[in-house]
């Protein structure tokens, strides 16, 4: 049943997703700010979908960590799921991530409209400059900038290193960072077909304030973060079974 549910989402987020590129299309010559109630009505469908064919929906903790206005959001990555959330969480934030996505027909240039910080991570240093002046543009218009200082997804129970561009970007930008920890890992695995039924439970910690020595950030950021996040794995295992 859980192989049908999922397959039958595919279906579902691949049919909405071209219906909306097409009518979209006008979007792609108006100003930026015309892209974000758009983004949100994908996204709320693509919930939609998750929540009634597969079964699988998500609770937000500590919602009052997360005020309006500029933050710096530095989260967990487990799985595809963290990309299709948080514009439904946030206002209108920009997303840190690998130019390569651009290039994708329809989707790239969407992506590419709303505002998104675009690396080109085999450009060295001129990359974090790049990545750092694109978040301070950011913060600039009031916006919240998310990264992932893993860089990548890693499964529950794995922990990657975290990137040294957060801390960089955390020393130039001096606003809070709100550590994210999430279990979605376990309903959605990385290149996973299977969305097992549950409920993700997504975490926004307190707020680490600006002006701290970047060793110690680091070191608490990933201290947070990876604590919060196995005892949410640990929790998601307790109430799904079947989950994991």
């Amino acid at each position: 049943m859980t192989a049908i549910r999922s397959a039958l989402f595919v279906v579902h987020i691949w049919l909405w997703t071209l219906v909306l590129s097409v009518v979209y299309l006008p979007l792609l010559v108006l100003p930026r700010k015309a892209m974000i109630p758009a983004i949100r009505l994908w996204l709320s469908g693509v919930q939609a979908g998750l929540r009634l064919i597969a079964g699988l929906s998500y609770e937000l903790r500590g919602a009052e960590n997360l005020p309006p206005g500029p933050l710096l959001i530095a989260a967990k990555h487990q799985s595809a799921f963290e990309t299709f959330v948080f514009h439904l969480l946030l206002n209108d934030p920009a997303f840190i991530l690998k130019r390569e996505l651009l290039w994708i027909p329809f989707f790239g240039w969407y992506l590419g409209r709303s505002g998104v910080i675009a690396i080109d991570r085999s450009a060295g240093t001129k990359a974090l400059k790049a990545m750092v002046k694109g978040a301070e543009d950011a913060v600039a218009q009031g916006r919240p900038v998310i990264i992932f200082p893993e860089g990548t997804r890693a499964p529950p129970g794995e922990k990657l290193p975290y990137h040294t561009g957060i801390a960089m970007i955390y020393g130039a930008l001096k606003v809070p960072v709100v550590p994210i920890a999430l279990n979605s890992g376990l309903f959605w695995r990385r290149r996973g077909f299977l969305k097992k039924p549950g409920i993700i439970t997504i975490e926004a910690l307190p707020a680490i304030p600006p002006g701290m020595d970047r060793k110690a950030f680091m070191a608490e950021l990933e201290s947070r973060i990876e604590t919060a996040t196995d005892r949410l794995v640990a929790e998601a295992r307790q109430r799904f079974p079947d989950a994991g």
